[in-house]
């Protein structure tokens, strides 16, 4: 009989070794020295946590300092909040994966730095081919400008495109609540769209290679 690495959870089939593969690339990039300035100051990496065959993956910009001291993303007030979202729509933390485009805090908080989310990009790239979501949703308009390029969050939040069978979806970064009141509805609303999103993934158009500008649709 021949041995095959896999097993079934629902509808999808996923791959032992890439369990175990998940967990190696954390401790490569633990162990990255790429951007010096960022090893100097962290005190911990943070690579991402949740579900490994997770449907969902969302993506933030870079860890804040409660991230930093605990090794875990999305822990501080806009991890509190993205609890409630994720709860509005019956998901758990454990039943999706949470990661940032960088994988250490900038000091002080700082935006991330073009050369900084170059260098972390190789990381995001495996961690998505090995969870191998069907929707990506960016939070934060750094998160965005990775997979819409040249888009003004304001204009884009609430929309999707579909490539390579992925769904990407953005929205606001849960923090911009804390920050500026009025966007906390817009967010909660954005955050119910993924439901109906992930339902109609079969009956949505890609983008092809072909296209000039990649196409947005609205739920």
């Amino acid at each position: 009989m021949t041995y095959c690495p896999c097993y079934h959870r629902g509808n999808r089939i996923v791959n032992r070794n890439n369990m175990s593969a998940l967990s190696e690339l954390n401790q490569q990039i633990g162990a990255c020295q790429k951007c010096q300035v960022l090893t100097k100051n962290r005190t911990n990496v943070v690579p991402g946590e949740g579900a490994e065959d997770a449907e969902i993956m969302f993506i933030g910009e870079a860890p804040g300092w409660n991230e930093d001291k605990q090794g875990l993303p999305f822990v501080g007030q806009a991890g509190m909040f993205l609890n409630e979202l994720l709860a509005s729509i019956n998901l758990r933390r454990n039943q999706i994966y949470i990661t940032n485009i960088i994988k250490c805090r900038p000091q002080g908080n700082r935006d991330p730095l073009l050369s900084e989310i170059q260098n972390c990009r190789p990381w995001l790239d495996r961690q998505i081919e090995i969870i191998s979501p069907k929707m990506i949703v960016t939070l934060g308009r750094y998160s965005m400008a990775t997979f819409f390029p040249g888009k003004s969050i304001s204009k884009i939040h609430g929309t999707a495109l579909k490539k390579d069978n992925i769904i990407y979806y953005a929205m606001y970064h849960p923090a911009a609540a804390l920050h500026q009141r009025s966007l906390r509805q817009t967010i909660q609303d954005d955050m119910k769209r993924i439901p109906s999103l992930l339902a109609s993934a079969e009956a949505i158009k890609p983008v092809t290679p072909e296209a000039q500008q990649l196409t947005m649709f609205e739920v």
